[in-house]
């Protein structure tokens, strides 16, 4: 078959060496008799997939031994509400840094939980300019615009996001911040692009559908002493302490998601691990902001020069007649997922991990000659 040149949000591409040992898997696990699909969850043939996605996460992350790594269902959006029912105790605040739209959503879960379980939601601080659906978002805060009280419960931030091109950690002006509170991070699109210091966070969270596996399936990484002291009467499937005592197998985990995933995290391994992984992708985001300024203005990136995401890379064009024009000719070129989402328009290419450096020169030659013919 002919692959297409996947450059949609998620789920999304995943590498073709995954997919092929997949392939080749599919109908027998090892010298098992079964697909591991068909194991059961309790058995040596599926614990040892399970355990080597743990420890690839783990050593790819160096994440150090004071934190646990859990596989839970249910992707980011269940831990927008599983982050607060575990940490927000009864008369405590958390802080929400708003920098797009999934920052707005997992805001929205937390304070829904917040006054079901006695705590409150707050934003400390939001960058979007405007109201409801006509909200812009064009950068991270600088470190001296972050001020939340040292006993809040958490602070929580989004480190890219997927719908507004905006992430933390692209420069030294946009890292992230440092607070004395646990710091939580949904990192569901920009999860293991790069290496990064895990000590800076209590907990963080990723759905893999973006950059890792397939959907279902998201990784939590929380410090032990957050699990430790973590609300006890929310219901036992939603406790990190339960999950963290179990491994991650106190109920049936979505099994091939994690077989997927680990798969992906073998290739990121064999590929030269996240050093590599950053030098390719900051390449690859390079060509297509390139693309963009070289344009003469047809092209308008709205993100700040150093908030630019290097996973999801947002632009217009002069009107969405051309937009549409763009997907379309870009289609019939093999080059598929470029709609920007729904509630903002425009052009989105996202450029995670598993995007092929060739599908980035093509999609930069595209957007070079349409913008020559149509400017």
């Amino acid at each position: 078959m002919a692959r297409l040149m996947n450059f949609n949000a998620g789920p999304a591409a995943l590498p073709l060496a995954a997919l092929e040992r997949a392939q080749a898997e599919l109908l027998e696990l090892g010298a098992s008799g079964m697909s591991v699909m068909e194991h059961s969850h309790r058995g040596k043939e599926y614990e040892a997939v399970h355990n080597e996605a743990i420890s690839l996460v783990k050593s790819l992350l160096q994440v150090p031994d004071d934190y646990d790594i859990l596989l839970q269902q249910g992707g980011a959006s269940t831990q927008f509400a599983v982050v607060a029912m575990n940490l927000l105790h009864i008369g405590a605040q958390a802080h929400y840094i708003l920098t797009g739209a999934w920052g707005e959503k997992a805001f929205g879960e937390a304070k829904h939980a917040a006054g079901l379980l006695g705590g409150t939601a707050t934003v400390a601080l939001t960058t979007g300019v405007g109201d409801g659906k006509e909200k812009s978002y064009t950068r991270v805060p600088k470190a001296d615009e972050v001020q939340v009280a040292d006993n809040a419960a958490y602070v929580h931030l989004t480190s890219n996001e997927t719908i507004n091109g905006v992430q933390f950690g692209i420069t030294e002006a946009s890292d992230f911040p440092r607070t004395a509170a646990p710091l939580v991070a949904d990192m569901s699109s920009d999860f293991m692009w790069r290496p990064f210091d895990i000590s800076q966070f209590g907990v963080i969270y990723a759905g893999a559908q973006k950059n890792i596996g397939p959907s279902g399936l998201a990784v939590v990484i929380v410090k032990k002493d957050l699990v430790a002291h973590a609300r006890k009467d929310i219901p036992k499937i939603f406790q990190y302490r339960i999950h963290a005592e179990n491994n991650s197998l106190y109920n049936t985990p979505p099994t091939f998601g994690v077989y997927m995933m680990r798969n992906v995290l073998s290739w990121l391994k064999d590929s030269g691990g996240l050093y590599e992984a950053e030098t390719r992708n900051r390449k690859k985001a390079a060509k297509v902001y390139a693309a963009i300024d070289a344009a003469g203005g047809f092209y308008k990136c709205p993100v700040d020069v150093d908030s630019r995401s290097v996973m999801n890379i947002v632009f217009r064009l002069p009107t969405e007649e051309l937009e549409n024009t763009f997907v379309a000719e870009a289609k019939k070129a093999g080059m598929v997922g470029l709609k920007g989402h729904r509630s903002v328009g425009g052009i989105r290419a996202s450029t995670y991990n598993a995007v092929e450096p060739i599908w980035v020169d093509a999609l930069a030659g595209f957007m070079a000659d349409f913008a020559k013919a149509n400017g």
